[in-house]
């Protein structure tokens, strides 16, 4: 499966983002879904993840709140809406896909695919 993130950009501190993450090649429907941000000299990091069937979510303790993720399988997408926006979340965001787990993946080792990445930055 093929995953093409979009959707980021220069945002203010307190802005707000919304990343798409769009599959080609498989329906995503058979897929654990997940996003995960690297920022410069820094290992990957886990975001926020969701179940084949929306219905479970996970987020990491980081994100207190201000992200929401959800797919839409009958468009083989996944989102992440990021609200109050801080110079911390300023990072590139990748999105995944993996099939050995079941429920969530919060473990970037758990995914098979992954998106090119969109950059987030944070900056007044």
């Amino acid at each position: 499966v093929q995953l093409q993130a979009s959707g980021g950009g220069l945002v203010q501190p307190g802005g707000s983002l919304r990343l798409t993450c769009a599959a080609s090649g498989r329906t995503l429907s058979t897929y654990g879904l997940g996003w995960f941000r690297q920022a410069p000299g820094k290992e990957r990091e886990f975001v926020a993840a969701v179940s084949r069937t929306g219905l479970t979510t996970s987020y990491a303790e980081f994100v207190k709140g201000r992200f929401t993720i959800s797919r839409d399988n009958t468009k083989h997408q996944v989102y992440l809406q990021l609200n109050r926006l801080g110079y911390g979340d300023t990072a590139e965001y990748f999105c995944g896909a993996g099939q050995r787990f079941q429920g969530v993946g919060i473990e970037a080792h758990e995914y098979d695919y992954w998106g090119q990445g969109t950059e987030v930055t944070v900056s007044s």
